[in-house]
């Protein structure tokens, strides 16, 4: 592995935005560029958080399954996680733990947060799986699950992405979570972490790919006078 970290986005924000769902790079593909991260599926089939190089996915029941290698995303981050030894860090509300990394001094580079703990509170939610002809991303906010557990053990892992990015990303934090026993998962909403141990990886180096096999991106024309809207309101 490179002494520096490299961060791996495949499709953009702005692609799900404008209802570009389908999958254009395999789960399999995905995971030589990186060992853990966060994305989605073909047709927004749920929320996804890749840890120690498997794939998961949770379902719109909060059911959480491990992906085969021949699914296929249209958006998701990854990295080699380079296992660095984190902070202690404890009682801390999601405010809180956004306003301990915006003092990092880091806001203007991609940089991977990960939290393993236990939370004495989390709640999270999961998008429903979409069919053609797909809706836009501001309409699928709206069709969500919502899921809450108290006193759980897991991992926390996610983005940030400067402001500069947005349309490729969604700008700020973008976290999800895995519990360890896998009964608790999904984009974080709110939390309360009671202990643990917080790391973050700085990425100098950012590797867009785009799927320009497929025809419904290279054809599509985005609105961009729009844009941080609607990733406003589908994000939050």
């Amino acid at each position: 592995m490179s002494k520096d970290p490299k961060l791996f986005q495949h499709g953009t924000l702005a692609m799900l935005v404008a209802g570009l769902f389908d999958g254009t790079m395999s789960i399999e593909e995905l995971l030589t560029h990186g060992d853990s991260g966060i994305g989605t599926c073909s047709g927004l089939d749920g929320e996804m958080i890749i840890l120690d190089g498997t794939a998961y996915t949770i379902r719109r029941d909060g059911t959480v399954e491990a992906l085969s290698g021949d699914v296929k995303t249209p958006f998701a981050c990854v990295h080699f996680d380079p296992k660095t030894p984190g902070r202690k860090v404890s009682d801390l509300s999601l405010p809180e733990l956004e306003a301990n990394l915006k003092g990092q001094g880091m806001n203007n580079i991609f940089y991977t947060v990960k939290l393993t703990g236990r939370f004495a509170k989390m709640k999270t939610r999961t998008v429903f799986k979409q069919e053609k002809p797909y809706p836009g991303l501001t309409e699928v906010a709206d069709q969500q699950a919502v899921f809450e557990g108290e006193d759980t053990t897991g991992t926390l892992i996610g983005y940030n992405a400067p402001d500069l990015y947005q349309g490729i990303a969604s700008s700020g934090f973008h976290l999800h979570y895995l519990s360890d026993d896998h009964v608790l998962g999904g984009h974080v909403l709110d939390l309360q972490l009671a202990e643990g141990e917080l790391s973050l990886t700085p990425f100098s180096d950012f590797n867009l790919h785009l799927p320009s096999g497929n025809a419904g991106f290279m054809q599509a024309d985005f609105d961009l006078a729009s844009l941080n809207d609607q990733i406003q309101q589908a994000e939050h």
